[in-house]
């Protein structure tokens, strides 16, 4: 059955995620031909941010413009939540205004609270869990620069091809990436220091798809576990809310950086991904992101796209 909600990669089929790669293929190509596509006038999206942002409120809300929608910015500092309203109250409240909710927060409950108690769909737009979102936005990406095949279908069969690395912090992104990969039969490794490692319920997770989809999800602390890689991903050391470890993580991480010498183990055609704000000289080097080999802009491009695609599937 289709989904309702994007609360989590877990939440899509596979025919969830071709379905919505197919309508991403037709936006931007209509996009880029200048044809209007407006099968959300009429509709309202509540975008909720309790932490900053720059690529999820902007592709949000230029993406709802663009479909014939109406975006509506909510300030988590501003809503009546900061003053003790539950998560219930707000979703069915929220619920009798518009037509679909994305939410960009801390806590993944409260996004679940959300999907819970409203009646409409939800859109996980970021938690400290998960970051869905990004990872399809990437994916697209993958496929797009490194997959050949005439159709999507076939594309998308290319992808167990190919070694994807991500590394850095097991954080939410990592999560979300790792759940799609399974669930696309894309080999993934995630490489990142020893107490850093990804939620083991999401790997559990993850390894019981892979074992239905011929995929391997691997994590290690060996960065020599790069060579080869025809993707290699990584994201910042310390993200928002890990602020007072940042120092520490520092030190931590320096040995984990994408810089000429990772490079150099990876394939020569290897492209280099980032979901940005990227710290440069931290955990990856400019002469790295401003590479021929970096695709971290069309990354950030697609999120404009693949969200759009969301929206259509979730809320048309």
């Amino acid at each position: 059955m289709k989904s309702k909600h994007l609360i989590s990669i877990l939440d899509l089929s596979l025919e969830d995620i071709v379905e919505i790669y197919a309508v991403t293929m037709d936006l931007k190509s209509k996009q880029k031909q200048g044809v209007q596509y407006t099968p959300l006038v009429g509709k309202t999206l509540a975008m909720i941010f309790s932490k900053p942002s720059t690529r999820t409120r902007v592709s949000f809300e230029v993406g709802i413009y663009q479909l014939g929608g109406l975006g509506l910015f909510l300030s988590g500092q501003d809503m009546q939540l900061r003053r003790g309203e539950t998560i219930g109250d707000t979703a069915k409240t929220l619920s009798r205004y518009v037509n679909g909710i994305m939410i960009r927060t801390f806590s993944h409950k409260d996004v679940e609270d959300l999907a819970k108690y409203g009646s409409v769909p939800v859109i996980n737009g970021l938690t400290d869990l998960e970051h869905p979102c990004q990872a399809l936005a990437d994916i697209f990406t993958v496929i797009e620069h490194k997959c050949r095949a005439n159709t999507l279908k076939n594309k998308i069969a290319e992808l167990k091809n190919l070694k994807f690395v991500y590394v850095g912090d097991g954080n939410n992104v990592a999560h979300s990436l790792m759940l799609l990969a399974a669930k696309l039969s894309m080999n993934i490794t995630v490489i990142t220091p020893s107490g850093y490692e990804p939620d083991k319920p999401i790997v559990r997770h993850a390894q019981d798809i892979s074992k239905g989809t011929g995929a391997s999800v691997t994590i290690s602390g060996n960065i020599e576990d790069i060579k080869d890689a025809d993707v290699i991903y990584t994201d910042v050391w310390a993200s928002m809310g890990k602020d007072a470890e940042k120092e520490q993580r520092m030190s931590i991480f320096k040995p984990y950086q994408i810089n000429a010498a990772a490079m150099s183990k990876a394939k020569p055609d290897c492209i280099v991904m980032h979901c940005l704000p990227a710290h440069r000289g931290e955990e990856i080097t400019n002469e790295v992101v401003d590479s021929k080999n970096s695709v971290v802009f069309d990354e950030a491009e697609n999120r404009l796209h693949v969200q759009k695609a969301i929206m259509i599937f979730l809320m048309k």
